[in-house]
């Protein structure tokens, strides 16, 4: 009887191949690809990769001079993985699996594994070495394990590497790197006050206009900013400065590019095999089969990666409703319905269940946040209580009434008065983020300064106003890049922010009241610590739209430091402008909008309010403020 020959540490074995095919094998990444090894005296790479219905595979590159025949596989039952060990390969090393179909054609596929990838226009992965990353971020970990999220403030500023800064010259030098990236954006976040960045676009893809939506290396940080390595040092420098990490990740879809994993072997390997499940008509790109194990176990070993192995804080999942619906964005006879009927995708909800459960569960304090546009239910609702498990759910609901009521000449607003409120009915159904993100800012949607109406002084007060709105309301808060100063152009991939309207007088104005807001959210416990809860919120006066000012309490804990918000959205002064208090003590003015360094008039008032017994709003308490036009005030007591 033959002996079975005994596995060595690195190589796929029986065990691997049983959680594999069970979807558990949570730490898939460790195996599959490539990875640098030592066999006795013999050193090279492992290389590893799943093509169930492949007829051969071999690895080639560089250093076989791209023959197909010089390194096949090793084809490795029950699940088709072919592996080989190849000595003397080094590190990044440039490689390709090159796979026989079982027609007979020859596909040359990058790594779906791979750590590291040649920059763009090139294809190829690169043998990587990740196992001995620089960490000096373990009081940040530590504290992470014990951090709680509902009653912490969480300010997002969400960038995209490759057009936040650039460096002036020749095109393919004009990044920033990861570790340049890093030490600038910290020095101008914790400047303005941010808690948290999310970036866009990390995952290793072919095309800049993507924004890195259309993933074709996920397990790699993209080389357009550097090496793993540069990556681990932007994390770990975010970290040291006491700033979260997010990223923007992406399991709905990915690209028909050669190279990726679109028919991987010749066959639908990823994405649903019935092009009415598998494609998305409208994106021109796959749909992942969240009903086959190994693919689950794929995005889910994905995740982990990233959390667990570049110490990421929390991941933002894209286009969650084009997952849980199977008709999103089709036409009639362009779906399936699932077997009762229905047009909810039953294996993409169990996904997630699995997926937060799992990533949630192994890193206490990390977020999962959903980007879900739709009334699903129960998306931040526990998977035990038939919930999806997310952390938070991105507030589109909110954020597309504040933008239609933003538009509006103030004349008109009286009349959408309910646009500003209506978010409050709903607020605490789920745990939200309040977003102002890069979508809102593209395609001809104008900048967020040129979404306001009027002219000059205008402009910039209504968004000065609106952001003390948003930053008032319930919910974590997301702001994209460049909106904090003004940006009066609409974001573009190809070019760095507008910096340079920082020299301006208006933008720097709008910039410190923006600075000021966020500094305020953090330091008081008032603006977070009851979020998602109905008793951190009061209505002052909800329904003054014929005047279109907004009034309401965040409330603390301990009912001490409470804030009061007045905000003004017409250019009319109300020189005498009454508001209901629930206390008789004094009320201390602690934001201004009018203070010149906003751009005000920088008018004298009593900084302390005391309120007398007259009854307002339906309080028996009341004081009067001076209301300038587009003002806002915030006072404490």
């Amino acid at each position: 009887m033959a002996r079975t020959k005994k596995k060595k540490p690195y190589e796929i074995g029986e065990l691997d191949q049983y959680l594999f095919g069970q979807g558990t094998h949570y730490d898939l990444y460790k195996k599959m690809g490539s990875h640098l090894v030592t066999d006795g005296r013999r050193k090279g790479a492992y290389f590893a990769v799943w093509a169930p219905n492949a007829k051969a595979v071999s690895v080639v590159g560089d250093f076989n001079n791209w023959d197909k025949d010089k390194n096949p596989m090793v084809r490795e039952e029950p699940l088709g993985i072919y592996t080989c060990f190849i000595q003397g390969i080094e590190e990044d090393m440039i490689y390709k699996y090159c796979i026989e179909t079982k027609t007979g054609d020859f596909l040359y596929k990058a790594d779906p594994f791979a750590n590291y990838a040649e920059v763009r226009p090139g294809t190829a992965s690169k043998v990587h070495d990740i196992s001995n990353l620089k960490w000096s971020d373990s009081a940040w970990m530590e504290k992470r394990t014990t951090w709680n999220m509902d009653e912490s403030p969480m300010s997002i500023y969400e960038a995209h590497i490759g057009s936040w800064k650039q460096h002036p010259g020749e095109e393919e030098e004009r990044f920033y790197n990861y570790r340049e990236f890093a030490v600038e954006a910290v020095k101008y976040m914790k400047e303005m006050g941010y808690t948290h960045i999310e970036l866009m676009g990390i995952a290793e893809h072919p095309y800049d206009g993507s924004w890195g939506y259309q993933v074709t290396g996920y397990f790699a940080p993209t080389s357009r900013y550097g090496t793993p390595e540069d990556f681990a040092y932007m994390i770990n420098y975010f970290h040291k400065n006491k700033i979260g990490v997010i990223l923007d990740w992406v399991p709905a879809h990915f690209p028909r590019d050669a190279h990726g994993l679109a028919d991987f072997d010749g066959t639908a390997v990823y994405e649903y095999a019935d092009p009415r499940k598998g494609e998305h008509p409208d994106w021109g790109t796959k749909i992942f089969d969240y009903g086959k194990s190994e693919v689950k176990n794929f995005l889910i070993s994905n995740a982990l990666f990233w959390m667990e192995h570049f110490h990421v804080d929390g991941l933002r999942v894209d286009a969650v409703a084009s997952m849980l619906y199977l008709d999103y964005g089709k036409q009639d006879g362009q779906w399936v319905a699932n077997k009762y009927g229905g047009n909810q995708n039953l294996e993409a909800i169990e996904f997630f269940k699995h997926l937060n459960s799992v990533v949630l569960g192994r890193n206490p304090g990390a977020v999962m946040i959903a980007e879900e546009s739709t009334a699903w239910p129960k998306v931040t609702g526990k998977p035990e209580d038939d919930g999806l498990g997310f952390s938070l759910k991105w507030n589109m609901g909110w954020m597309h009434d504040f933008l239609e009521y933003m538009k509006l000449d103030p004349y008109f607003r009286k009349e959408h008065h309910n646009q500003m409120t209506f978010a409050m009915t709903y607020a605490y159904s789920e745990k939200y983020v309040l977003v102002l993100s890069h979508d809102e800012v593209v395609h001809l949607k104008c900048s967020m300064l040129n979404k306001m109406p009027g002219l000059g002084f205008d402009k910039y007060a209504n968004l000065k106003v609106g952001y003390a709105f948003m930053m008032g309301h319930p919910g974590k808060k997301l702001l994209f890049m460049g909106q904090d100063f003004a940006q009066l152009r609409e974001w573009s991939e190809e070019r760095e922010l507008d910096w340079y309207l920082l020299e301006e007088p208006e933008h720097q104005y709008l910039q410190a009241f923006t600075r000021d807001l966020l500094k305020l959210y953090k330091k008081n416990k008032a603006m977070y610590e009851q979020d998602t809860v109905g008793y951190g919120f009061e209505w002052v006066n909800a329904n003054d739209g014929y005047r279109s000012i907004f009034s309401f309490i965040r409330h603390s804990r301990n009912n001490k430091k409470n804030l009061l918000f007045v905000c003004n959205f017409t250019p009319m002064e109300w020189a005498d402008y009454r508001v209901g208090v629930p206390r008789r003590k004094q009320y201390k003015l602690i934001l201004n909008s009018d203070e010149k360094q906003y751009g005000g008039k920088g008018e004298d008032r009593p900084l302390v309010y005391k309120a007398v017994k007259q009854e307002c709003d339906g309080r028996p308490y009341s004081f009067a403020y001076k209301l300038p036009p587009y003002g806002v005030a915030v006072f404490e007591f």
